[in-house]
């Protein structure tokens, strides 16, 4: 029996980290979507790439970071209990490599190839798991403290905060750093739209991604035992909330409508196992509306060129759901309990703390030893052609 209940769960973490590996390819196609069609080319290499190097550094450093366990044995002993720790570790590298894919859609477009791979070593390997260790491990003593203080842990079911949050607030400096694309804003103050090259592969990238957050949410449980369907049903609501709201207040605009379940798939994240399914629906219809609202607040007004808007859907949204889990997760609002508010806010705003300066640290170092950004002609040509030797579609080019 045991060796069959280790077996299942093996299979289990495993089927959930190969639908978010799946997501991966949702990340590409949603960048080469919304990216001009010179760029469309460097969307799909960068995160094929990023996810290659984030396994290097979570294999090598990161996940020895964040669980203190690392991979330097024998094989007859990497497979005891059907290698279920194994499998673990590449159910966690899905979510960690979800940073720099997060973090290639903000600086999208006009960022050097090699120094973002450097910054996607240092962020897996360091920075992530840091706080991973912290809200899943209960590393340096903090959510002991929460309990102790606030008579709760921080709770994050699946990574609201642990992996959207921080993603967001880790691209906001890179963005910030690598500054605007040329002639995206004008001394005289117009605004050049830029708009998607592809709207189905945009919707595409949606999709995928939509369809593996239920691997991503439900198969955080990590064995086949704490397996619920409150977390799959919390998830549909969420998305649907967020979808409907984005459609609305985004009148129509298919980028908007097709970001909206993405915002609510982020938030519910963190309490997906604790929410009644109204209060998922009201978690993810929020989401949807700070998505629509700060992805134009951050565009038009405060003129930061953040192309899929990854600090608003992942930034903002996942520090939401955070606070979010220890709104509707209460008894009174129909959740299941067990969840602190204070203690959320205090680990929400920590998460964000921890990106900040751990970004601003890495990219600031980047810009002054390597630099972020392509120069002037070769953004102008075009990240395909300048990184890659090649457009996505070389039977047009006239010399072909």
């Amino acid at each position: 029996m045991e060796a069959a209940k280790t077996g299942s769960d093996v299979l289990f973490i495993l089927l959930g980290g190969i639908m978010v590996l799946a997501m991966h390819s949702g990340f590409a196609f949603l960048e080469l979507g919304t990216v001009r069609k010179k760029n469309q080319v460097n969307a799909l290499v960068k995160i094929l790439v990023d996810f290659s190097v984030s396994t290097i550094a979570y294999f090598f450093i990161g996940f020895s970071v964040a669980y203190g366990v690392n991979f330097f044995s024998g094989a007859e002993v990497l497979m005891q209990q059907n290698g279920f720790e194994l499998t673990r570790f590449f159910f966690l590298l899905t979510f960690a490599a979800a940073i720099p894919a997060i973090i290639s859609g903000g600086v999208a477009e006009r960022a050097k190839f090699n120094p973002q791979l450097i910054a996607t070593f240092v962020i897996v390997g360091l920075i992530y798991p840091f706080f991973e260790g912290i809200a899943w491990n209960q590393a340096y003593g903090i959510q002991a403290w929460l309990k102790a203080s606030f008579g709760q842990e921080f709770h994050d079911f699946a990574g609201s905060v642990v992996v959207h949050a921080m993603g967001g607030w880790i691209a906001l400096p890179a963005v910030i750093l690598l500054g605007a694309r040329s002639g995206r804003y004008a001394k005289s103050g117009a605004i050049a739209a830029h708009p998607p090259s592809s709207i189905p592969f945009l919707a595409l990238g949606a999709w995928i991604l939509t369809v593996g957050w239920f691997g991503f949410n439900v198969m955080s449980a990590q064995t086949l035992d704490k397996i619920s369907g409150l977390v799959a049903l919390n998830s549909l609501m969420a998305m649907v909330g967020g979808t409907l709201v984005a459609l609305m207040l985004g009148k129509n605009d298919p980028g908007f409508v097709h970001n909206g379940p993405l915002a609510g798939l982020v938030a519910v994240c963190a309490g997906s196992d604790i929410m009644h399914p109204i209060g998922a629906l009201a978690v993810g219809g929020v989401a949807g509306a700070l998505f629509v609202v700060m992805f134009t607040l951050t565009q038009n007004r405060w003129k930061i060129d953040d192309v899929l808007g990854v600090w608003p859907l992942h930034g903002l949204c996942g520090a939401w759901g955070g606070v979010a889990a220890g709104i509707f997760g209460q008894p009174a609002l129909g959740g299941v309990g067990g969840v602190s508010f204070v203690a959320q806010v205090i680990m929400t705003a920590m998460a964000i703390g921890v990106a900040l300066i751990g970004s601003t640290v890495v990219y600031g170092s980047l810009k002054a030893s390597l630099g972020l950004r392509l120069d002037r002609e070769e953004e102008f040509n075009g990240a395909d052609l300048s990184i890659h030797k090649i457009t996505a579609t070389p039977e047009r080019e006239p010399n072909w």
